[in-house]
């Protein structure tokens, strides 16, 4: 069953009598006779039946108030075991990811290295050491992820060859043209081309390994564009009052690593609302910094309860006013307010204050739901009585 205590509307540390008093109120309203036209009638006035049955008895109270703290007990233990095992392996993730990426780093030097005292190979012969570098660091399943890139690549260089060599060809037949001693100075300019394809050689040399293994080990670490991967994230629980929630006060919240986090109220909140704070969670090195996952419980208020956006209050009327109507006062979250009782109200009635709830998201605001409740008098009352006595038994004056 539901918590009995939420049921009835009561604090966990409730007495009796008012356990009692919740209860009739409570099963007067709900009582298939008074909500004929409710199918649920018959289902929520037994629900609450059960509830009282298990408040009023205090062996079942205590049996059930141990239950529910051994409850929470072991979540919390179970939450706690779940986020140091999520830490763990998201450190031995990253002392794996930073062990492969000091490896590779190793592979680039030596790539390096080899290609500046290579850089009068050709382009083909570049990228085929690539695929070789690749293959012995990652493997063959990596070779092929990169085998794209580097025929891209040598094939753009192969272009740029082409080009190359036809614009040296012009540049020859417009020196044949010239006079004979100035075809002298064409082959000093072609011969000092040639320091300049070298150059261009080694720098494809340094380029193409630094991209491929740029690519493979981001691919290889799991990681986005950002290079890091995300810290769990830490959840607790933040307790707050109706007047924070009105005024999207400053709340601070402690986290389970014992760090304690401040943070504004928005709007929307409500009990059991989830505040995300980007980048508050675990910090691990190596890693993305996690995000802080509030949970908000709204505490109990003696002149409220918490319905979603809208907020519940009792108000207490005498017989006479339920049957002829009054003018009432009320304290609403703002101050007080001044209600209209109407005529013939019974404890079944309410009136609902529109803008006087919990703020939302949007900005508008839920409603202050006001429920009568029909009381006697401390003393009794022979007239009223006798009028009571007399309707009953048919004996109109």
């Amino acid at each position: 069953m539901r918590d009995p205590y939420k049921i009835l509307g009561v604090k966990r540390d409730a007495a009796a009598d008012e356990i009692k008093a919740a209860w009739r109120n409570m099963a007067k309203a709900a009582h298939p006779d008074h909500n004929q036209d409710d199918p649920t009638a018959t289902a929520r006035f037994a629900e609450i039946g059960r509830a009282y049955e298990t408040l009023r008895d205090p062996r079942k109270r205590s049996l059930f108030d141990n239950a529910v703290r051994m409850a929470e007990a072991k979540k919390q233990e179970q939450t706690i075991m779940q986020q140091r095992q999520a830490a763990r392996e998201a450190a031995a993730r990253a002392k794996a990811a930073q062990a492969n990426a000091e490896r590779v780093m190793e592979e680039l030097a030596r790539a390096a290295q080899k290609a500046a005292g290579d850089g009068s190979r050709q382009q083909t012969d570049a990228s085929e050491g690539a695929e070789e570098m690749v293959e012995r660091i990652f493997g063959a399943q990596a070779r092929a992820a990169a085998g794209g890139q580097a025929q891209g690549r040598a094939q753009q260089a192969h272009s740029q060859q082409t080009h190359s060599q036809q614009t040296h060809s012009q540049q020859a037949q417009g020196q044949t043209q010239a006079e004979a001693g100035k075809r002298g100075d064409g082959e000093t300019a072609e011969t000092s081309e040639e320091p300049g394809e070298t150059s261009n050689n080694a720098g494809a040399n340094l380029s193409l390994p630094l991209s491929i293994l740029t690519s493979l080990v981001r691919r290889f670490t799991g990681a986005k564009d950002t290079g890091l991967e995300k810290a769990p994230d830490e959840v607790t629980t933040a307790t707050v009052t109706i007047d924070e929630v009105l005024k999207s006060g400053w709340v601070t919240a402690s986290l389970p690593e014992g760090r304690e986090i401040g943070f504004a109220l928005p709007g929307g909140t409500t009990d059991g609302h989830e505040i995300r704070l980007k980048g508050q969670g675990f910090k691990l090195p190596g890693m993305q910094r996690g995000d802080a996952v509030v949970n908000i419980r709204i505490a109990p208020d003696p002149r409220f309860t918490v319905d979603g956006f809208d907020l519940h209050a009792v108000l207490p009327i005498s017989i006479e006013n339920a049957v002829l109507g009054t003018e009432a006062r009320i304290d609403g979250p703002s101050g007080p307010l001044d209600i209209t009782v109407p005529a013939w109200s019974g404890s079944d009635k309410t009136i609902a204050i529109a803008g006087e709830g919990l703020p939302r998201e949007d900005g508008s605001r839920g409603d202050l739901v006001v429920e009568l409740r029909i009381i006697l008098w401390e003393k009794p009352d022979d007239k009223i009585t006798d009028l009571m006595r007399s309707m009953r038994e048919g004996l109109f004056l």
